[in-house]
């Protein structure tokens, strides 16, 4: 588990003049809507195999060697969109106060489009060598199948809330808190992160609320009152 604080964060869904994924009436910066359910048809999932593979999702991505920002600048020159938090800190450098961008999510980002689409990135070893996907592990009868993690629209929606958000002592855990995915769901309804639906929990000594994402992390805000929060089902 690390803890971040940041003088300022800089959140970057979509690059400069590239057009959101097909969801009409969506700012500049906004993120993709949340999609409809649509029936089962082949995987133990709900998907089908055809609707999995045409079917627009966020995609969890990770790097070798802090190279996020190398892949997310390509993604972003091939019309992809994309979405990659960062935050911003003042360092000493050569005894000069220097104000350096980092990355709030160290060697991961996520990419908006199909699996197809996806896969000609992730596997184009000429010009992303260093880039693979997440991958969950499904039990079909006695094999094990992996696929690629796609990350729900509302839970991007949630990590660009919490990560855009100008405050201090945000908590980003690579893996899962288990406080948080026992915690009573809420919503935040005030303040900077309001939007929000996560779990809440007392965590560090504060009561916080946050987003997981099985398999891959919990990204929890700083200190939430009880009066910003409402429950929900």
């Amino acid at each position: 588990m690390e803890s971040y604080s940041a003088t300022s964060v800089d959140v970057k869904s979509i690059g400069d003049g590239i057009p959101p994924p097909p969801c009409a009436g969506l700012a500049p910066d906004a993120l993709p809507a949340v999609q409809k359910p649509f029936p089962a048809e082949n995987l133990p999932t709900g998907v089908s195999t055809r609707n999995a593979l045409s079917r627009p999702h966020w995609y969890a991505l990770r790097t070798t060697y802090g190279r996020e920002k190398k892949a997310y600048d390509y993604f972003i020159k091939n019309n992809v969109v994309a979405f990659y938090p960062t935050l911003t800190r003042v360092k000493l450098v050569d005894g000069k106060r220097r104000t350096v961008e980092e990355s709030r999510l160290p060697n991961i980002f996520f990419a908006y489009g199909t699996e197809e689409q996806m896969k000609s990135l992730v596997y184009d070893n000429v010009n992303l060598p260093y880039l693979r996907f997440y991958y969950r592990h499904l039990h079909v009868g006695n094999n094990v199948v992996k696929k690629p993690l796609i990350v729900p629209d509302h839970q991007i929606e949630n990590l660009r809330i919490i990560c855009a958000a100008d405050t201090e002592n945000l908590i980003v855990s690579m893996g899962e808190i288990e406080k948080f995915k026992e915690g009573q769901p809420v919503r935040i309804i005030e303040g900077q992160f309001a939007g929000v639906v996560g779990r809440v929990a007392r965590y560090q000594g504060q009561q916080r609320v946050a987003v997981v994402i099985d398999g891959l992390m919990t990204v929890a805000t700083a200190y939430i009152p009880s009066a910003f929060l409402e429950k929900v089902k």
